[in-house]
């Protein structure tokens, strides 16, 4: 059934909209004891929930992740190999000692290979591993850390800033967890050979063991991944994803105050969308979704097209709150082409940016022929006559 026949329409004139009135659902009423939270849909990108989730925040070792993608890009486009070797500084082997974080322990002078130091990194969640990579790929912790802004920008991750590669709080040091679940994202989709260090249970290094921090990732709910960060700063954070029947989800939260509460609340926020949520097709590619009226043409309406399917991840609690408006600067004047732009979607939800999308004409509209063209002209004459 097209859009058309299943939908009540309400067309106005001008600078109007079309609005659909859909039996379709809107987003879930959720809470969350965190000072932040995103919960986000892997294949689509759209943040199901937000709690100040664009607001700019301490991301402890959370950070990480941005220090991880830049060794993962280089492993991916052959800068380096995963038996590369770099060398443990005194500064890189000071920040084991001598800093209040987590460590993985490298040893003054030594070589670790990049693929330990992953796993220093992601497993022991080490700063002192991330203070030789830092070195090693930029020259100096402070020079990497700006390649670590300037990749993150390249993403599109427009609420962060780094001053270091392991997250202990500094001014102008910040993610927002958004950002940290969409940067979450991204290396599993473009990273699919090394995403698995994510789940490595545990690591030993100068012969001392440590646990993945992430104890999600053995409580078997799906969790393959991600990364854990506590500061005074920021709180307890964390990020989580995991996939169940083919959908995956992945659950950012900050600013908790222990680690059970940051491991209780992202696996229940993964819970209820895994539960409360499911995908809608509300348009097909090419569906016909409306009429816009036509100004001197052979005919006075052309059915405008989607191109690109439209689909929204929605909870099935709140059918009545979403609207979908199509709007345009009307009447359009002829001639019109086919595939020409003439219209604008709109797809608003509580709790959820607006989405649009362009429309484009179904068909083509010649001008209207010399009469018509004299009809129009002398009924805009009578129907401007009265002002």
């Amino acid at each position: 059934m097209s859009v058309c026949e299943s939908k009540a329409w309400l067309f106005c004139v001008g600078i109007a909209c079309t609005i659909i009135a859909l039996a379709v659902p809107a987003q879930a009423q959720i809470n969350s004891p965190a000072a932040q939270a995103a919960l986000l849909d892997f294949e689509t990108g759209e943040i199901l929930f937000c709690k100040a989730c664009d607001e700019q925040v301490s991301p402890s070792s959370m950070t990480k992740l941005m220090t991880v993608e830049l060794i993962f890009q280089r492993l991916k486009d052959g800068r380096l190999s995963l038996t590369d070797t770099f060398s443990v500084s005194e500064r890189a082997w000071r920040q084991g000692l001598t800093t209040n974080e987590s460590k993985m322990w490298v040893e003054l002078g030594s070589q670790i290979s990049a693929d330990n130091l992953l796993k220093g990194i992601i497993v022991s969640s080490g700063g002192d591993a991330c203070i030789v990579v830092a070195e090693a790929l930029g020259g100096t912790e402070e020079d990497f850390a700006t390649i670590m802004s300037n990749r993150a920008l390249e993403l599109g991750l427009n609420n962060s800033h780094f001053k270091n590669s392991h997250g202990l709080s500094e001014p102008d040091h910040y993610m927002s967890v958004h950002d940290i679940a969409r940067l979450s994202a991204h290396l599993i989709r473009e990273y699919p050979d090394y995403y698995h260090y994510f789940a490595i249970p545990e690591f030993t290094w100068s012969e001392i063991r440590q646990p993945n921090r992430n104890q999600l990732l053995f409580r078997n709910v799906g969790v393959d991944g991600l990364k854990t960060g506590h500061t005074d700063a920021g709180g307890y954070g964390i990020v989580v994803s995991a996939e169940r029947d083919g959908w995956r989800l992945i659950s950012a939260v900050n600013g908790l105050g222990s680690e059970a509460e940051r491991n209780t609340e992202a696996g229940r926020l993964l819970d209820v969308g895994f539960r409360e949520f499911k995908s809608y097709e509300l348009l097909a590619a090419n569906e016909t979704v409306a009429s816009v009226e036509i100004w001197g043409g052979a005919q006075d309406a052309v059915p405008v097209v989607a191109i690109e399917p439209l689909q929204t991840i929605l909870s099935p609690d709140a059918r009545t709150q979403m609207r979908v408006t199509v709007s345009y600067d009307g009447p359009v004047r002829a001639p019109i082409t086919a595939g020409q732009k003439v219209a604008m979607l709109t797809l608003s939800a509580p709790g959820k940016p607006d989405r649009s999308m362009p429309l484009y004409a179904g068909q083509a509209v010649e001008e209207a022929g010399f009469f018509k063209n004299i009809y129009l002209g002398v009924s805009a004459l009578v129907g401007g006559s009265g002002g």
